[in-house]
């Protein structure tokens, strides 16, 4: 796996991945973490897939820790 580098967020850590033909982009909030997968064929270039990360797919990511918390009861 190969560390392509991070995203700077107050709520979270962002860290970028290559591996096995996909990108990987994995968050880490306290306990919880989510990891979301695309395939590199999905974009033209690293580039082009940083910019899919944007602050509204962001927010949502943080929108999913704020639900795992409250089913975790935490």
């Amino acid at each position: 796996m190969r560390t392509l580098g991070e995203i700077r967020h107050p709520e979270c850590k962002i860290s970028l991945f290559s591996w096995n033909g996909k990108y990987l982009v994995k968050f880490e909030q306290g306990l919880f973490e989510q990891t979301y997968k695309f395939e590199h064929l999905e974009f033209e270039n690293e580039t082009e897939f940083r910019s899919h990360l944007t602050s509204e797919f962001i927010d949502r990511v943080a929108a999913n820790f704020r639900q795992m918390a409250a089913i975790r009861g935490s």
